[in-house]
């Protein structure tokens, strides 16, 4: 699995556990929904850390609960 669908994932089981569509999801995180929608849909291969934050202060955790799960946690190195 690479590092931006882990990320994906990771976006959408929070939703699932907090019950948020993306544009509720998009409203507590002050960002635009195409910029949540560009994370999910594949279109944004690259979310600035600041994006991730502001997504996390939407869901009330923190960047290290956020990065803290085994799929996060067990990627193969980008670099080779």
């Amino acid at each position: 699995m690479d590092t931006i669908t882990a990320v994906k994932n990771r976006i959408l089981q929070l939703c699932g556990e907090q019950n948020l569509t993306v544009n509720r999801l998009a409203t507590l995180c002050a960002l635009p929904p195409s910029s949540v929608k560009a994370i999910l849909y594949g279109r944004s291969q690259n979310p600035k850390l600041l994006t991730i934050k502001m997504l996390c202060d939407g869901l009330g955790i923190t960047l290290a609960e956020f990065f803290d799960t085994d799929e996060l946690n067990t990627l193969k190195p980008e670099i080779r």
